[in-house]
């Protein structure tokens, strides 16, 4: 079965890089431009199978949308990678406290993306 993984990103070149290293492998790929956004389409479509999202997005940040879907039933379970630039480790911290999966840093490897996303969806 084909996995989904929705990305949560402001920057369109990043989210079309995310898209390029996701669909080659076969898993689906929906996006959203910022934590609300993200929600959006967490309600609009199928759960995803894993979530990525950066951290520094304008409405909403990456770990305020973490945090948000930690508190909704359907959303606790899903694995949330979170993908930045940020390498601060209280960011990190919080982003742990937050249910965050896991934490990679830009710019990212896309076998390594695809083998965390494999690790967590398994």
């Amino acid at each position: 079965m084909t996995k989904t993984i929705l990305t949560v990103d402001d920057s369109r070149t990043m989210r079309e890089l995310l898209r390029t290293a996701l669909v080659e492998p076969g898993f689906n790929v929906l996006q959203a431009e910022d934590g609300v956004h993200g929600l959006e389409v967490l309600r609009a479509n199928p759960l995803p199978d894993v979530i990525i999202t950066d951290i520094n997005m304008p409405r909403m940040d990456g770990l305020e949308f973490i945090e948000t879907c930690r508190k909704d039933a359907a959303l606790r379970v899903l694995p949330i990678i979170v993908l930045t630039t940020e390498s601060d480790p209280a960011k990190k911290d919080r982003a742990r406290k937050a249910g965050a999966t896991g934490w990679i840093v830009k710019p990212f490897d896309p076998a390594r993306l695809i083998a965390a996303i494999n690790r967590v969806a398994a």
